[in-house]
């Protein structure tokens, strides 16, 4: 262990940690918000769920094959996939499909520019390598394509006057939806935006914060987490620009006809 490394934890230390929700739980039996049982169930979950995956990331670590690489890949993206459509208030059928596709082009883009170019990982796919990537990649790429999709379903639907107007006097699909998928990127792009206004002055991310305290140079672990930071930027705009024009294509016949009836709300 390097000098200044922070010593391993055992679950000891864990469970002690764990007390520190005791807080969040009284506060909520204080004030009467009735958020402790979800609390108690958020924290098991995340236990579990966390103590699952580090098994398993430690198989694959050890086997090095691909297909294994490969299969746990997947259900990150269909995991991730089945999360950003499940946010958006409104659905469509395929929707989940549409997503997925954005979520696979843009994660395997970005996570083989950073291990084959910028980190040097050989192989690419390297598991310990690209698996944290691909989470952290996915992890941001499915907000950005949650709000972007329920900005652009919110004004197809609520502006469906004005672009079915816009259709009428001669505009094509990817005319008339310019601008509501000009806005639903950007908003798309908020969340992300905003944490590279603030990094480092007022939040210092997990991958940095990991890195120096397990006795890295911080400078080192900057640039690591300048690279991840522009990751997840690329994988994001990415992903909302293609979850858009998938939608518009979906959406918008091939004669220039918007089919917002296939469009509704989720119940409840």
């Amino acid at each position: 262990m390097p000098e200044h490394a922070a010593p391993l934890l055992s679950l000891a230390d864990v469970a002690v940690a764990a007390g520190l929700l005791l807080v969040a739980g009284v506060v909520s039996i204080v004030l009467r918000l009735g958020l402790e049982r979800r609390l108690a169930v958020g924290a098991v979950r995340a236990v579990v769920q966390l103590m699952g995956v580090g098994y398993v990331l430690k198989l694959v670590f050890s086997e090095r094959y691909p297909a294994a690489t490969a299969v746990m890949a997947a259900v990150m993206v269909v995991t991730a996939s089945r999360a950003a459509t499940g946010r958006v208030e409104r659905t469509f059928p395929g929707m989940s499909r549409l997503a997925f596709l954005s979520l696979v082009i843009a994660g395997t883009v970005t996570v083989w520019l950073a291990t084959q170019v910028i980190i040097g990982a050989r192989p690419w796919y390297t598991p310990r390598v690209m698996i944290p990537l691909l989470g952290m990649v996915l992890g941001n790429g499915l907000n950005g394509i949650a709000v972007g999709l329920d900005e652009l379903l919110a004004r197809l639907v609520e502006h469906r006057r004005e672009v079915e107007m816009e259709l009428a006097h001669g505009a094509t699909r990817w005319e008339a939806a310019r601008r509501p998928l000009r806005v639903a990127v950007r908003r798309g792009l908020i969340p992300i935006t905003n944490t590279m206004m603030v990094v480092g002055l007022v939040t210092l991310p997990g991958l940095m914060t990991g890195q120096i305290l397990a006795g890295a140079d911080p400078l080192q672990a900057v640039r690591y987490q300048v690279v991840i930071i522009f990751m997840i930027a690329a994988a994001t705009a990415l992903g909302s620009i293609l979850m858009g024009l998938l939608v518009v294509r979906h959406l918008f016949t091939p004669s220039h006809r918007l089919q917002v009836d296939r469009v509704r709300r989720r119940d409840g």
